[in-house]
């Protein structure tokens, strides 16, 4: 039986560093992120009804999506939000399946799926063990400041319109402290797979 581990956190607390050192010891990681580019590249079911829904103002001249545009809108409107969401995690979620029960049939007894919004979407039925990396709400803020070239308001949109982080850490089975050093993050990760018997 292959062990399917949901892997969260929130915008700016360091999910990434975990998923990529998933990746570097051999076990596959499915990135909602990714699936989520994937679904609303020019063409696909999903693009389109956000066109149709959002107008072309959210189209680069060469009418890809442009997903700062449409952030900015549905960041600052909850019911804006909902009626992308409800065109785009249908198709996410076809996909990040499929992806999953590949990775499985192709004899892996592990499979990560890499999902920022795991407990607001209500997708913990698709893994059986979920892992959060956790960092206080000041690095937080600091983190997505420095790396988004975005205003405080924007990030503190952000962050609030995600589940707060520290509640999503008592809801999990294991959480990585990632307020520390990236050695220190490892060793967490790699102490919770020796605890759930996962070969590295």
């Amino acid at each position: 039986m292959a062990l399917v581990i949901g892997l969260t956190g929130s915008i700016g607390t360091g999910k990434t560093l975990i998923a990529t050192k998933f990746q570097e010891i051999g076990i596959p990681v499915v990135d909602a992120d990714k699936i989520a580019r994937l679904v609303v590249e020019k063409g696909a079911p999903a693009y389109e009804k956000i066109v149709a829904t959002f107008g072309t103002e959210v189209l680069h001249d060469d009418g890809t999506l442009n997903r700062q545009a449409l952030g900015s809108i549905v960041f600052k409107d909850e019911a804006k939000r909902k009626q992308l969401n409800n065109m785009t995690h249908p198709e996410i979620r076809k996909e990040m399946i499929r992806q999953r029960d590949e990775w499985i049939e192709r004899g892996h007894n592990c499979v990560v799926l890499d999902i920022p919004l795991l407990y607001e979407s209500k997708l913990t039925h698709f893994v059986d063990k979920v892992i959060v990396v956790y960092v206080d709400e000041a690095v937080q803020l600091d983190r997505i400041l420095s790396r988004d070239n975005i205003t405080e308001e924007e990030a503190r949109a952000r962050i609030r319109s995600q589940i707060p982080v520290a509640k999503k850490r008592d809801m999990a089975d294991a959480v990585i402290d990632n307020n520390g050093s990236k050695e220190d993050s490892y060793k967490q990760l790699f102490d919770i797979l020796a605890e759930w018997n996962v070969k590295t």
